[in-house]
């Protein structure tokens, strides 16, 4: 079996109650290299299912003188991301000579865990096939064999998790835009948005309300940085950036600017200082941050990481 799990075997009088494969003239599969055969598909706890062959054994496992045989799960098209199924099986093979069933299994009785990456579980030696060809066993009489399984769904889960991506601050270019404001002291809204720039392969845009926000209203200006799509973001997709937002001093090189790290998300779509600069203090004279009536913004980003829900 799969990881060398101990197997025993036990025998039934009772046919399995699922799910016969009966094959005709076995030794057909062998002449013609049928590497392995799919049954039809069977239905149990709301799952399809089907038996899976190698007459010759799985050569993907390198198994040698042996049948293979495994329960594979048959549809998983319609299962969400993270399902997994957890399961309880017995494989068989007739004895046609006792009519009894003989039934490899694992020793301990292990439920097996079906999963997105793992379709299919079974037993890589089901049966030599010296022990299988010789018809005083009575698995194959007459060229002819019986397969059977029996599957208790236990239960059904789905598994919440994320994926994280990181990359190393050094080595994530920031993504400079520059927004300049004309006509600064006759701006009357509350608020107003830049063009939408790119970072990261995502939108953005910088916001500013001239006569602040909040606690800051009449006394600073309010700078926030946003995300400019949410529609292109999921639940659970979050996205951590290093940003600065920066008013730009025209005269000299003392900028007023402020920096931070967030995790953006569909909850927290913009981040920002309500007090970025005070109002006094932008509009005095000879200070650089209005000349000739232009405000010059600048905002740089990295994208330095991405989370989505798996």
């Amino acid at each position: 079996m799969e990881n060398q799990v101990a197997v025993s075997r036990s025998i039934s009088h009772v046919p399995p109650a699922h799910f016969l494969l009966k094959i005709q003239t076995f030794s057909s599969l062998l002449e013609n290299n049928v590497e392995s055969y799919e049954s039809s598909e069977f239905n149990v706890g709301s799952h399809k299912w089907k038996l899976v062959v190698y007459p010759n054994g799985n050569k993907k496992k390198k198994v040698k003188d042996h049948i293979s045989l495994y329960l594979a799960m048959a549809d998983s098209s319609s299962f969400g991301s993270g399902w997994e199924v957890f399961v309880i099986f017995r494989l068989f093979v007739h004895d046609q000579n006792e009519d009894t069933y003989l039934i490899p299994q694992d020793a301990m009785g292990n439920e097996r865990r079906f999963h997105g990456l793992k379709l299919e579980w079974g037993f890589d030696q089901f049966i030599p096939l010296k022990e299988f060809n010789d018809a005083s066993n009575g698995y194959l009489v007459g060229d002819t064999c019986i397969f059977g399984a029996e599957v208790f769904v236990k239960e059904r889960n789905i598994v919440k998790g994320e994926c994280l991506s990181m990359k190393k601050f050094t080595s994530a270019s920031p993504y400079k835009y520059v927004w300049k404001i004309k006509n600064f002291s006759n701006l009357e809204a509350k608020s107003y948005e830049s063009e939408v720039f790119v970072a990261g392969d995502q939108k953005w845009k910088i916001e500013l309300c001239p006569k602040g926000y909040g606690v800051a209203s009449g006394s600073h200006i309010s700078m926030y940085l946003k995300l400019a799509d949410l529609s292109t973001i999921t639940r659970g997709f979050k996205i951590y950036v290093h940003f600065t937002l920066r008013i730009r001093n025209q005269v000299q090189s003392i900028h007023n600017h402020y920096k931070t790290s967030v995790w953006f998300r569909t909850s927290i779509d913009n981040w920002g200082w309500h007090e970025f600069i005070e109002l006094s203090y932008l509009n005095k004279a000879g200070n650089g941050f209005l000349v000739n009536d232009v405000c010059i913004v600048e905002a740089e980003v990295s994208v330095l990481g991405i989370s989505e829900a798996l």
